[in-house]
């Protein structure tokens, strides 16, 4: 379904969490933007509020009032939640509105959801995000999938955002992204179980040092190893997640994720052993040997 998408006046956000949070601020400074998020209904409401007012969102009470006029929803939420918001999306979209879905799900899952928004004749756009939303913001490498896909790549460039188009057919960005993962957090995970075992031994110089004598280029012997155990201490429980759909995507080509379940569970397991230590994430001054040795005497 072809949308009448010219310049994008107004953005809805479903998800107004960090990825959502962060975008949708940025392109307040560009064209409207209003979101809806689940929190709207619970205690967080106030620091919800907060944080939209900050950033120049109108927050709105319901999927459908946020999506009410908009060009281009965009659906920035959990795994887990990403089919229930295009079901609720297709009951509320128009013609002409394009629903571009960056949420980390499986091909086959993207293709679910455009089946669901393709039948009420809006556009289906899938979007791959492909590092930290944080430090990136707008500039964020995004690879997109569809029937639209340059067109609305090229839409979100005029707007700032690092947008590239790499197939006509919904499933290819995520699956660059859910074949990408496998490495980029199997790395994560492999950094905690090699360093922690090191760190108890009192062997990590050493074990850092050839690792960096392997692969100079990567920094294992400066800041390298924090952030990459930060990334599971920050978001591990969501990383499980989008894990457990690189699981099923593999599954869904016929091929036994051996290695995307371990990752997942690796991932999850840190998070438990912090929260079993009520160990609460800290950016500032994150160090890797730090948390080991608080989770060591934890243990102990």
């Amino acid at each position: 379904m072809q949308s009448n998408l010219g310049k994008i006046q107004c953005i809805a956000f479903i998800g107004f969490g960090e990825a959502g949070g962060i975008l949708g601020c940025d392109l307040a400074a560009r064209v409207r933007v209003r979101t809806y998020d689940i929190l709207v209904h619970s205690n967080s409401r106030a620091a919800l509020e907060a944080k939209a007012k900050a950033g120049g969102v109108l927050l709105c009470a319901s999927l459908h009032d946020a999506v009410q006029g908009a060009d281009m929803i965009i659906s920035a939420v959990t795994a887990s939640a990403a089919h229930t918001v295009a079901l609720e999306a297709a009951l509320a979209l128009k013609k002409g509105q394009v629903f571009l879905d960056i949420n980390s799900i499986s091909p086959e899952s993207k293709q679910e959801n455009a089946r669901c928004i393709d039948a009420v004749g809006a556009a289906y756009v899938e979007a791959a995000v492909m590092a930290p939303v944080p430090p990136q913001r707008l500039n964020v490498p995004l690879l997109l999938g569809g029937a639209q896909a340059n067109a609305i790549a090229e839409s979100l460039r005029a707007l700032g955002m690092n947008a590239t188009a790499v197939s006509d057919r919904i499933g290819v960005a995520s699956a660059i992204k859910m074949c990408r993962s496998i490495m980029i957090k199997g790395l994560e995970a492999l950094t905690v179980e090699s360093l922690f075992a090191a760190r108890r031994y009192g062997a990590e110089d050493e074990v850092l040092a050839s690792l960096h004598a392997s692969f100079p280029s990567l920094g294992w012997n400066s800041a390298f190893p924090d952030y990459l155990v930060s990334r599971i201490a920050e978001h591990g429980r969501r990383r499980a997640a989008e894990m457990r759909e690189v699981a099923q995507t593999l599954m869904d080509v016929n091929l036994e994720p051996t290695m995307a379940n371990a990752i997942a569970t690796r991932q999850d397991q840190l998070v438990d052993a912090m929260q079993a230590a009520n160990i609460a994430y800290v950016n500032e001054g994150f160090s890797w040997r730090e948390l080991a040795d608080t989770l060591s005497g934890a243990k102990a």
